[in-house]
């Protein structure tokens, strides 16, 4: 599993531990704790799943006390199962208490996201489908939380506006039909941008197929809330001309069924916006 670069991370380690530190620090700490009192723990996992943020509780420790020593025992994108020991900190106790609930709000956040994605992957096995990511992402998380959902062995939908074009339906009603807002994202996109148009019914889908023929169809066509059988009908129209993207009405009961329509991919907010936090706890040593 690819590593996320540091400097991705670090700025929000930063901004969460100054969230957290406020105005004067941690007054419990400076309070109880002797000075120079060192602390050895371990980040605990309380629940089975699969890893992912390992390095936001490295670089949040380092970041309270550069001479810190962490000792990851896992990477992101493995699998454990409760009780696994994930990492082991020996600290500045003051430092790494202060450190203590930012590293685990990062880890368990992200871990969350992976192993509900894993749960996704998992559902729609022996399918072709792939399970993809949105923009359905926490403010300021979202380089994070798709790092998470590839920890997962999810695929990343787009990372931003400025990657790929997709047309929903609000940029169709402004355009005055769905056959013209493709062909104006077609003559706009660079060689190397791809261009995506949502369709709600199998009539936008017939006027979008139209365009092949002028050598102007998207790369991607998403079928937003299609019945499954409009999207085996879809699957059968387009006969792997063009990628096909199933979203909408997506959750663990329906994806298996979406899936074996025929579909290329699966968008699903969910694994973003309805992660559950894993729970992942650290035991002093």
């Amino acid at each position: 599993m690819r590593r996320l670069p540091e400097v991705l991370i670090e700025p929000v380690v930063r901004l969460a531990l100054a969230e957290d530190l406020g105005r004067a620090g941690d007054v419990t700490a400076m309070a109880c704790i002797p000075e120079n009192a060192r602390m050895k723990a371990a980040f605990a996992a309380r629940k089975p799943g699969v890893l992912a943020g390992i390095d936001c509780v490295r670089l949040t420790v380092l970041a309270m006390d550069p001479k810190a020593s962490v000792d990851l025992r896992l990477r992101d994108g493995d699998a454990f199962d409760a009780g696994a020991v994930l990492a082991v900190v020996e600290a500045d106790a003051r430092a790494f208490l202060s450190a203590e609930r930012t590293a685990l709000n990062l880890v368990g956040r992200l871990s969350g996201v992976a192993t509900l994605t894993r749960t996704y992957v998992e559902t729609v096995a022996g399918t072709k489908a792939r399970i993809a990511d949105t923009r359905k992402t926490t403010p300021g998380l979202r380089a994070l939380e798709k790092h998470a959902v590839a920890c997962g062995g999810g695929i990343n939908h787009r990372f931003g506006l400025d990657d790929a074009i997709l047309i929903k339906d609000n940029h169709v009603a402004v355009c005055g039909g769905v056959a013209e807002a493709v062909r104006r994202a077609k003559a706009f996109a660079p060689h190397l941008m791809k261009v995506e148009v949502e369709v709600d019914g199998l009539d936008q889908l017939d006027a979008v197929l139209a365009l092949i023929d002028e050598g102007a169809a998207p790369d991607v066509i998403m079928l937003d809330n299609f019945s499954l059988d409009d999207l085996r009908a879809a699957v059968a129209r387009v006969a792997g001309r063009i990628v096909l993207e199933a979203s909408g009405g997506v959750d663990l009961t329906t994806v298996r069924g979406i899936a074996e329509t025929g579909v290329d991919v699966i968008s699903v907010g969910a694994l973003t916006h309805s992660a559950p936090v894993l729970d992942i706890g650290l035991d002093a040593l």
